[in-house]
């Protein structure tokens, strides 16, 4: 959620904001929020007349008591009356335009970045930097299922009669490299500095409003039936919603944090063949990142955040590029983004395995996270970035370790998390 100040003082810069988002349907919002910030603060004015004539009228009552001017008296008292109808009046008002305004600044997108590619979707987002060198093996590389299915690794038959589309029962090593990985990530953002969470795994919904923007919520989040509960589609929703309604000092600043959880999503849509399997599902496991900064301290961190997912890939081997997202790429929230992809030697081609995105002070707004300064109290910046989510994870560290014999090379980093085992031998 923007300042409503920047909206009062340069709504063109606002509107130009959302041609370059390419949601030209959202530019009416920028004249209701102004027509119900105009009449809000026409009824902040009016009532705080009022409230200052209160005192001064009862006094003014008193006196004529005094001097047993009573029907005079009871005249002042009638506009006492009348002020205090028209002040609950006023206040009732007020509660349903700054309602209002509220539902219409939360659909409002933050300011991107200057140095935001301007393009409509992902098909646009430019590519800033490739790190390793792609492999292209000597043999053909299976599909991910028929990997992970000689390797004895998994059973999606039983996940369909269990839970549905989109599960999956992960079985012997590949479920231990599954936990490994999500271990070795764990151990490698605590030796980068970051405090360890594991979180709830599921959030109400005014945190819900407070982390995403609505389009997003109706395509992600499971609703808990009869309650007032989420479950949450990344751990980001309530390690930000841990500051919900407070005030930091500058002194903790920043909040370094990682988190596991698993995470929960709708996945609406159809998807070809190398989107099924294990790429798109409903149920996974992630190690997150997030940080609570001071504004000038967020595009720092935003550096070194995706560094540090691109940092966990390369060591385990895997070559990875960076795209930097699109205006018409970016959720609501985002001031900048970048997509961590990882080579697909099967497909010949980069696919998503991260994101990192910087909110600047939007989520901080919509949540109320801020802290005291010198200055007095502002509100922080946030950002989050995936470290690693294994199932996506699992399909670039299968091809890209994969051997000529269907055996799948460990990494050197994750052996002490496999009991020092170096290889995964098929089983059929």
């Amino acid at each position: 959620m923007i300042d409503i100040a920047l909206l009062r003082a340069d709504p063109e810069l606002v509107r130009e904001n959302m041609r370059k988002k390419f949601q030209e349907q959202k530019l009416p919002l920028v004249d209701e929020a102004i027509a119900l910030d105009g009449r809000r603060r026409t009824l902040q004015t009016e009532g705080d007349v009022l409230r200052a004539s209160r005192n001064a009228l009862s006094k003014q009552i008193g006196a004529l008591m005094r001097e047993k001017k009573t029907e005079e008296a009871n005249a002042v008292k009638a506009q006492v009356t009348a002020n205090a109808e028209r002040l609950a009046a006023i206040e009732a008002e007020t509660a349903e335009v700054e309602s209002k305004l509220k539902a219409v600044m939360m659909r409002i997108p933050n300011i991107i970045s200057k140095d935001t590619p301007i393009g409509r979707d992902d098909s646009e987002n430019v590519e800033r930097q490739r790190f390793l060198e792609p492999k292209t093996p000597d043999f053909e590389v299976p599909y991910h299922l028929d990997i992970l299915e000689k390797l004895a690794g998994i059973d999606i038959d039983s996940a369909r009669r269990t839970s549905g589309q989109g599960f999956y029962y992960l079985t012997g090593d590949v479920a231990r490299l599954h936990s490994a990985v999500l271990a070795y990530a764990r151990d490698f953002m605590i030796g980068k500095g970051f405090t360890y969470c594991i979180p709830p795994f599921m959030i109400r919904s005014d945190v819900v409003s407070g982390v995403m923007s609505f389009e997003e919520m109706d395509g992600m989040m499971y609703k808990i039936e009869g309650e007032d509960l989420y479950l949450i589609g990344t751990s980001e929703h309530s390690m930000i919603g841990r500051f919900m309604n407070t005030t930091l000092s500058e002194s903790e600043l920043p909040l370094t944090l990682t988190s596991y959880s698993p995470c929960f999503r709708k996945e609406k849509g159809a998807h070809g063949i190398e989107e099924r399997g294990i790429y798109r599902i409903h149920q996974f496991e992630k190690q997150e990142m997030i940080v609570i900064c001071k504004p000038e301290e967020s595009e720092s961190w935003y550096e070194k955040m995706w560094n540090y997912t691109v940092e966990l890939f390369v060591s385990m081997e895997i070559p990875v590029r960076t795209l930097e997202c699109c205006s018409g790429d970016l959720a609501d929230l985002k001031y900048r983004s970048v997509d961590v992809e990882a080579w697909s030697p099967r497909q010949q081609k980069y696919f998503e395995v991260g994101s990192c995105s910087n909110l600047t002070d939007a989520q901080a707004r919509r949540l109320g996270i801020r802290y005291k300064s010198a200055d007095g109290s502002k509100y922080a910046h946030t950002l989050n970035n995936t470290v690693v989510a294994p199932p996506r994870m699992l399909i670039a560290f299968l091809e890209n370790h994969l051997r000529a014999d269907g055996s799948v090379s460990i990494p050197e980093v994750l052996r002490p998390y496999m009991g020092g085992q170096k290889e995964i031998v098929p089983k059929q």
